[in-house]
């Protein structure tokens, strides 16, 4: 199934070299993927997987190793960002 993942700040380094640019990457993942599978997939480290939303939608730490994604969803996932 196909679905987009977008990462933020640092996280772009993550991403393959041609994505990184743009910060998005289309996917063609199995129907049962949990968010906590593309997480392990692309090696993010834990700690730089803050805010998690699906299709704008904010997805609690406890729930991302269960919740599945669907056909056409946009994963993004931020880093924790400190400011002055």
């Amino acid at each position: 199934m196909k679905m987009t993942l977008k990462l933020f700040a640092s996280l772009t380094d993550y991403l393959p070299v041609e994505a990184k640019y743009t910060n998005i990457v289309e996917l063609d993942v199995a129907s049962d993927t949990t968010i906590s599978q593309l997480v392990t997939q692309y090696r993010l480290p834990d700690k730089l997987v803050h805010l998690v939303l699906v299709n704008g939608s904010y997805v609690a730490p406890e729930q991302r190793s269960t919740r599945t994604l669907l056909e056409g969803d946009v994963l993004a996932i931020w880093p924790p960002i400190a400011g002055g």
